[in-house]
């Protein structure tokens, strides 16, 4: 049973453009935008409109004549890409962000939904992370370029409605995770990384998998198609420049995560923990009362059900 508000016919006859639309989260936000009667949604290319560019932000919108554009699009990766990569994080995101959304005000789009991160935060933010500790300090270093260049659109969203009336929202989901998630060795994030560790070693007869950090840090997860459901309706329903946490309000550390990866995937060895590496933040957890308040929006996948369902969906695409 969902807590959302219950849909109108907000989404009949309207056009909208979903940036990242192909993407893990995307493909399931146009799922359900069609499920809801949207007359037609547009999922840009990369290859078409590289929206790094202003001028292919532009023609993006002159040739989708869209009522409603849903920024997802994003360049996204692990901590070691992170650190590896900090000013492409950091040029990449802030230029297809606040460009998309100047030319949106230009072209005289109705709304601008920009789904951003949880990495905007400050590293030692008071926990449960409330939308009003979003400018009482600086994110923790690794991830700071990309959440920098995604809070630069708070203050964009602010500043136009202010000056112009521009209507634009901002949502900051948990970490999320589920079933086609990235699971490349290189730039995944914890979850896939470690359900892919846990498969191979089950199937190599190994009884060791590395993981990074002490597992002493905690995090919180969403699974993606509950993270679909509440952009969605913020969409419909939120109309004001304050940003909005969408989480699931559980918090668990990496250890006790590894340790439900293990079960969900039948790994019966054990981790070994490299203090050397990052741990990240220290913790994570979001206030999500503010999403509750404003549009119904209570996530309804626990963590342990949504592993099952990724494990599942991992094992069966590699063995099939």
């Amino acid at each position: 049973m969902t807590s959302t508000y219950i849909s109108t016919d907000f989404w009949n006859n309207k056009r909208v453009v979903v940036t990242g639309g192909s993407g893990f989260l995307g493909a399931r936000v146009v799922q359900r935008l069609i499920a809801l009667g949207a007359s037609e949604v547009f999922v840009p290319r990369s290859i078409n409109y590289n929206l790094v560019n202003a001028e292919d932000s532009i023609r993006l919108l002159k040739d989708t004549k869209p009522n409603i554009v849903m920024h997802l699009a994003a360049k996204v990766g692990g901590i070691g890409d992170n650190k590896l990569h900090p000013a492409e994080y950091f040029y990449e995101n802030l230029m297809m962000g606040v460009q998309l959304f100047h030319s949106c005000w230009q072209e005289q789009i109705e709304k601008f939904v920009c789904v951003g991160t949880v990495c905007s935060y400050p590293k030692h933010a008071n926990t449960p992370f409330s939308e009003d500790e979003l400018w009482n300090g600086y994110p923790e270093e690794t991830s700071a370029p990309y959440g920098l260049a995604k809070k630069m659109l708070l203050v964009q969203s602010k500043t136009y409605r202010e000056q112009y009336g521009f209507n634009s929202i901002n949502l900051l989901p948990a970490n999320l995770f589920g079933p086609g998630d990235n699971f490349d060795e290189a730039t995944s994030h914890v979850i896939p990384a470690l359900i892919r560790k846990c498969f191979d070693a089950k199937n190599q007869n190994e009884n060791e998998v590395e993981v990074w950090g002490t597992g002493t840090a905690s995090r919180e997860f969403l699974f993606v198609d509950d993270a679909a459901m509440g952009i969605v309706s913020a969409a419909e329903f939120y109309n004001d420049s304050e940003p909005v946490n969408l989480g699931s309000g559980e918090e668990t550390t990496i250890k006790s995560l590894a340790s439900k990866i293990a079960i969900a995937t039948g790994y019966e060895g054990k981790f070994v923990w490299d203090s050397s590496k990052p741990d990240g933040q220290p913790r994570r957890k979001l206030d999500t009362s503010r999403a509750l308040k404003e549009f119904g929006f209570r996530a309804q996948t626990k963590l342990d059900d949504g592993l099952k369902k990724m494990a599942d969906w991992y094992i069966d695409s590699k063995l099939s």
